[in-house]
């Protein structure tokens, strides 16, 4: 060592003395001298400057553990790469710039290449990439941010000179260690910390692990604990340890509207505290049996006994806790996979069939702006039948409107961490807005169901001679079991198609389905709607049941309108692209009698089918029609294809 030593001396006299002969005595620059030049005072244990005039305010230890520094990531790097304002050895005069780690982490690009790769060994590749990403996260920081006088900066946290990666338990920022290191500056903080079941544990470890302060606030993205970003990412940290209950949170009306920063919506620290967080059996604890209904007032001022018994972590996949939420879950899915199940293999059977069996050819229809597929041996008649009113157009379009608009800011709630739903709410105007358009969009909905059976009813009530299971009767009856099995039997080619009357089978279902979902959807959108007024009367976990039947049965609705019922009325291909009926109320004659024959024959038989017969659209509203159509199209698959990318990336409850 000491034969090292003198030779490392030797070499930086002779350095030395060549400097000063050669350049007539002017200083040494930056990055002209080796390490060694700075080791000579720096690696002397005790080495410091006194601060103040006089020293009065102590002294400022400049000491560098040379083989500690070698030993950290940062171990290739010469101290000139750092330190690049240092013009002259010595430099006692002046003060040196504080280092600018930011700068030099920013350089670092994906391919792994920096300014003199040598200087550190972890740059390139997946670790790179992290470093990159950890400067701007800290940028955006609270700690990032140089108006705040003494604030954290990366030596703060990483030291000067010993980094070390943070599963290192050398380094500063090994997470065992962020509560000492946080709390040189967090005091208050630190003092809560260490009284909560979190502080705790860390000093039985033999229980297993806790969390710490960059478990929860991260190592890098700090940020005003008030606002959205942090929370999603205190939330986020909390489930890194409780999974189940994220999971059950983030279900909850609670999660749902907290994520996109509502602010009357609970966040974890709400409910449980942040640095004082007790066990749920203690009864100081804010979620023990003795205070939830305390906490539970703080957001809603008439919570009781009743309010309180909501789950608010509830899940559907666990049935020793949550026996209810778990029977409606797998209750609910199953209805969801038979329906679809049975109806995509309706809609690949018929798709297959039609494009086997039936010879078809394109004609041209005043009706439409595109060739219609129609059997060879017919013709358009240029004969129009009225099959929908006004009324009952402008009804459907009601429907078909409010619930795109329901899906819409219904699906961004029940996904609200997808990269779609984080991007349309502050775009719809924030949760506040949203909810608001939501309630108004599911008024819209129900006018629209109940409204067109208020009327339904009127008529049929009116008339004296309204055959309840008859041809112009909703209601399922036994031709509609037998043209089921028939069409079966045509998709395996052991028979002929159905003969059909005014409503098919598939179109009953459709029908009454609608109904179903809007006394589900309905019933359980009140139920959430006022929550604070009826939860005083029924038990809280009630909610929990709503939530999952509103949002269950609303996947089961996307999945069938946005599938089938465009199969069955625009993408089979007779239909394809897009049938107009709903906007003009008219099919071509040759239509009616292709895709209706029972009914086309009973009508012409009784008299009656002169009384359907109207003038065909116009040019402009055809062309307006298939405008309107393509667009509603466009706006179900899109929707769809949403809820398609929510499901298969967080499932359902």
């Amino acid at each position: 060592m000491q034969i090292s030593k003198l030779l490392s001396i030797s070499f930086s006299i002779t350095l030395l003395l060549s400097a000063t002969l050669f350049s007539n005595g002017s200083n040494l620059h930056a990055k002209s001298f080796p390490d060694s030049e700075c080791t000579e005072c720096h690696d002397k244990r005790g080495f410091s400057v006194p601060l103040g005039e006089h020293g009065e305010l102590g002294k400022k230890q400049l000491f560098v553990n040379t083989d500690a520094f070698r030993d950290s990531v940062h171990g290739r790097s010469q101290c000139t790469d750092c330190h690049s304002d240092i013009e002259e050895v010595p430099h006692r005069k002046g003060k040196l710039a504080v280092v600018d780690c930011v700068s030099c982490h920013e350089k670092l690009s994906d391919d792994g290449s920096v300014a003199d790769k040598r200087r550190n060994s972890i740059f390139g590749g997946s670790p790179e990439r992290r470093i990159v990403a950890y400067t701007h996260d800290y940028k955006l920081s609270a700690h990032g941010d140089a108006n705040v006088e003494n604030n954290a900066t990366c030596s703060t946290c990483h030291t000067a000179h010993y980094v070390y990666p943070s599963e290192d338990s050398r380094a500063n920022t090994y997470r065992l260690k962020s509560p000492e290191v946080c709390g040189a500056c967090h005091e208050k903080e630190l003092k809560e910390y260490k009284q909560s079941m979190h502080g705790a544990a860390l000093k039985t470890p033999w229980k297993g692990d806790s969390a710490t302060c960059s478990d929860c606030h991260s190592s890098h993205q700090i940020s005003d604990i008030s606002k959205l970003p942090a929370h999603r990412v205190i939330t986020e940290g909390c489930g890194e340890c409780h999974q189940d209950e994220l999971d059950g949170y983030m279900s909850s009306p609670h999660g749902q509207l907290a994520w996109h920063g509502n602010k009357d919506a609970p966040k974890c620290v709400d409910c449980h505290d942040s640095h004082t967080i007790t066990h749920v059996a203690n009864a100081t604890s804010p979620v023990s049996k003795e205070k939830r209904v305390e906490t539970c007032q703080k957001c809603h001022e008439k919570a009781n006994e009743n309010f309180a018994q909501y789950h608010p972590h509830g899940t559907t996949r666990n049935f020793d806790k949550y026996p209810a939420l778990w029977i409606l879950g797998k209750g609910m899915g199953a209805l969801v996979i038979a329906v679809l199940v049975f109806f995509y293999m309706h809609s690949v059977l018929w798709f297959w069939r039609e494009k086997k069996e039936r010879p078809v050819i394109y004609q041209h229809s005043e009706s439409r702006s595109y060739p219609m597929r129609i059997k060879p041996e017919k013709k358009h008649s240029g004969i129009y039948f009225q099959r929908f009113s006004w009324y009952w157009r402008v009804n459907h379009w009601m429907l078909a409107l409010s619930l795109m608009f329901l899906v819409l800011t219904g699906m961004v709630v029940m996904y609200p961490n997808t990269d779609w739903a984080m991007f349309l709410v502050p775009l719809l105007g924030g949760t506040e807005t949203l909810n608001v358009l939501h309630h108004w969009a599911g008024i819209l909905f129900l006018v629209a169901i109940f409204g067109h059976g208020a009327v339904v009813l009127f008529r049929i009530f009116k008339s004296d001679h309204f055959d309840w299971f008859g041809p112009d009767s909703l209601l399922p009856r036994k031709k509609d079991w037998e043209d089921m099995k028939g069409q079966f039997r045509w998709y395996f080619g052991m028979g002929k198609q159905p003969r059909f009357d005014r409503w098919t089978y598939w179109e009953k279902f459709d029908y009454w389905a609608v109904y179903w979902g809007a006394f589900v959807i309905g019933s359980s959108g009140i139920l959430l709607w006022f929550a604070e007024d009826i939860g005083q009367y029924i038990p809280g976990w009630i909610f929990n049941l709503a939530t999952i039947a509103h949002g269950l049965e609303a996947f089961l609705a996307v999945l069938t309108l946005f599938v089938v019922h465009f199969f069955n009325n625009h993408f089979r291909p007779a239909k394809f692209p897009l049938d107009t009926v709903m906007f003009t109320g008219v099919w071509d004659l040759e239509e009616l009698k292709e895709e209706r024959p029972e009914e086309y024959e009973r009508l012409k038989a009784s008299g009656e089918l002169e009384n359907y017969l109207v003038k065909g659209p116009s040019k402009q509203w055809n062309f307006v029609s298939h405008i309107l159509g393509f667009v509603l199209l466009g706006i179900g698959l899109i929707l769809l294809i949403m809820v398609v990318d929510g499901f298969l990336s967080h499932g359902l409850f």
